[in-house]
């Protein structure tokens, strides 16, 4: 029925503790215990047939009894449930890896959500995320990334932590003033999970380091604060093929979205060129609202997990803007440049043949942003076409 019919639904009702032991490839994690609350997310569709397994056919003979009683018109249940189907020989199999009774318990919600589930966890626990800075969007995205159970997270930062730093950097705290913003990160994440390792960049990262410093992670997360680092973060991430997950903020206003290599466009695609400084001031000459970098922060936390998992729908292609004064979300559409020197066709090609093309070099100091939103250059319009305004309005004609 399986191989015959692709609309099938498989639901394995079985416990988390079960499962981890085998289950059938394709199939859904619900447990009988949680039915009536997630099935809807394995089987939106309530006239889809309906496949329930448990170990032996009982629990789920009454499973689907409480499906039909929900409004599922096709539902069945698997006769001899698992162990026939390991008995005739059939395909099933085992998660990545097994999870401690510890694990289990620390993430408990996590296996009961069917789309992440112990397989999804283990494959977390397995990841490496490097954040680009431990300041207002590196602190938040930590703390949950951590929380999450992504096993490596590596922080680059080269500061120390002040007292202006603690009315948003929320990773840092006042009896570390002086400290090492990366030993302060390493010291929070660990107290909130053990289970993470902290990998320490005690350095600014720039075009001489940036290849070694991102190599071997999965996903990064840029919480910089230059445009200069933020174009040499680009430019490796996309020789390296990772994926970023970018934010900026100003005041009241901040930006998302995430640039996965040649899926959509990257950083130079959205800003050829920096904007002069009086456009775009830094946290300490315009100021920002503390809870901004805050929400910022944990929606790139959001991007990397879906990133790691698999899972959704990214920001690739699409920018967010956020207005917390009027409490609004506006989305953008971003093109990808197809003359971009470093993310177009003809730019892929040159690098791969070991001629990679000339981009734009600043020639001098860095130009500070402190996170500010910037005028981009072209790509991303509203739906009427305007370009967008440092404070994410469509700017006046003329």
């Amino acid at each position: 029925m399986l191989r015959r019919r692709g609309d099938v639904v498989l639901v394995d009702v079985r416990e988390p503790a079960e499962r981890d032991l085998g289950y059938i490839p394709g199939s859904a994690a619900v447990s009988r215990s949680h039915l009536e609350w997630d099935i809807e997310a394995a089987a939106p569709d309530r006239a889809a047939p309906v496949v329930l397994y448990c170990a032996g056919g009982f629990r789920s003979l009454f499973a689907g009894q409480e499906l039909t009683r929900l409004g599922y018109t096709d539902v069945a249940s698997m006769s001899g449930g698992f162990t026939a189907w390991k008995s005739q020989g059939l395909e099933w199999t085992k998660p990545a890896a097994g999870l401690s009774a510890e694990q289990q318990l620390r993430y408990s919600r996590h296996l009961l959500i069917p789309e992440v589930g112990s397989a999804g966890q283990a494959r977390l626990l397995g990841s490496r995320v490097v954040l680009v800075g431990a300041g207002g969007l590196g602190s938040p995205a930590a703390l949950y990334l951590a929380a999450a159970g992504v096993g490596t997270i590596g922080v680059v930062d080269f500061d120390v932590v002040e007292l202006s730093n603690l009315q948003r950097q929320v990773i840092h705290t006042s009896d570390r003033l002086g400290q090492k913003k990366v030993e302060s990160a390493r010291r929070t994440i660990n107290a909130l999970n053990p289970d993470v390792t902290v990998v320490a960049h005690e350095e600014m990262l720039v075009a001489d380091n940036a290849d070694r410093i991102i190599a071997g992670y999965d996903a990064i997360l840029d919480g910089t604060d230059t445009f200069e680092t933020r174009y040499v973060l680009n430019d490796a991430a996309v020789a390296a093929g990772i994926p970023v997950v970018h934010a900026s903020v100003f005041r009241f206003e901040g930006q998302l979205t995430t640039f996965v290599p040649y899926e959509g466009p990257c950083y130079r695609c959205l800003y050829p060129a920096p904007p002069p400084p009086e456009l775009a001031p830094g946290c300490s000459v315009a100021g920002v609202l503390g809870v901004v970098p805050g929400i910022m922060g944990l929606l790139q936390a959001n991007e990397i997990l879906k990133l790691l998992l698999g899972m959704g729908n990214t920001l690739a292609g699409r920018l967010l803007l956020f207005d917390a004064l009027e409490t609004e979300f506006t989305e953008l559409r971003l093109r990808r440049d197809p003359a971009c020197p470093v993310c177009s066709d003809a730019a892929r090609a040159a690098r791969e043949a070991g001629t990679p093309l000339a981009v734009p070099s600043f020639g001098g100091a860095p130009v500070m942003l402190g996170g500010a939103p910037v005028t981009p250059g072209g790509a991303p319009v509203t739906p009427g076409g305007a370009p967008v305004t440092p404070g994410g309005a469509p700017a006046s004609p003329g």
